[in-house]
């Protein structure tokens, strides 16, 4: 982690352990986030003059507010794509369009392919060509009603608990309905794709789902507009090795782009 401010640093050696120290401290934790993508707990104790413990409480609380992700000995940045399906529809919407498009454009006719719920994964269904004929598998709802109109696509919906924070299916009912089913690709969207964090989404039983969608699948590509590019959430999918490719947009910037690079994974870029 680069040095933080200086100013910064002499006012929380001087101003005690306040309300304003506080909230100075929590302030410079989420600008190191966003500046340098990680946190290392122990480096901005050391840098403050300030103890581990107390640190580790502004992590701690901070969590809870949904500001950033904990991990062992630190923090990431946590990702903005957990908020309700009604919210996301509203986030990076351009970016959306052109992830969705390009994952489109990677469906062939005659194909069997599974489609992820979510506000990306709505744009590759309302993006797939009229003339297209494959089968698509999907545990939402949303994604389905969207191929209700699509004159030469068969749509595969499989069942479980409803999970109405994304709107898809999951549980032990939907797993079992995954078993029987293999496809030749699997459109996977996620809340996070960090390059040490990995592949992540913000509830336990949708990781699982996920990652079971995954494995019934030749291939599997990753949706991944810029807000969750360098952001993590609580629950591992799968590691990025295992997707196939991840579909970013185009004007993912360089760092971001370098940095998953260097995991060995392929990116697609949106244009």
């Amino acid at each position: 982690m680069q040095n933080v401010d200086g100013a910064v640093a002499v006012r929380a050696r001087t101003l005690g352990s306040g309300f304003v120290l506080t909230a100075q401290r929590r302030a410079l934790i989420l600008d190191a986030l966003r500046r340098d993508g990680q946190l290392v707990a122990k480096e901005l104790a050391t840098e403050l003059d300030l103890s581990d413990d107390t640190i580790r409480r502004d992590l701690r609380e901070l969590a809870a507010e949904g500001k950033l992700q904990r991990v062992h000995g630190g923090a990431l940045p946590a990702s903005p794509a957990i908020a309700d399906f009604s919210v996301r529809r509203q986030v990076a919407t351009e970016g959306k369009v052109a992830v969705g498009k390009a994952a489109a454009a990677l469906v062939r006719s005659g194909q069997t392919v599974i489609v992820d719920g979510g506000t990306t994964a709505q744009q590759l269904a309302r993006h797939l060509p009229h003339d297209i004929d494959a089968t698509v598998i999907t545990h939402s709802p949303t994604i389905a009603c969207e191929l209700v109109s699509h004159p030469s696509i068969e749509v595969l919906v499989i069942g479980g608990r409803l999970f109405k924070h994304s709107i898809v299916t999951c549980g032990s009912i939907a797993i079992e309905s995954i078993l029987q089913v293999s496809a030749d690709a699997f459109f996977m969207g996620v809340t996070g794709v960090h390059p040490t964090a990995g592949l992540t989404t913000g509830d336990a039983e949708e990781a699982a789902v996920k990652r079971a969608l995954s494995r019934r699948s030749a291939e599997t590509y990753v949706l991944a507009t810029s807000e969750k590019i360098g952001a993590a959430s609580p629950f591992t999918v799968i590691p990025m090795q295992e997707a196939t490719a991840i579909i970013v947009e185009a004007s993912t910037p360089d760092t971001q782009v370098r940095a998953l690079r260097r995991q060995g994974v392929e990116l697609i870029h949106a244009r």
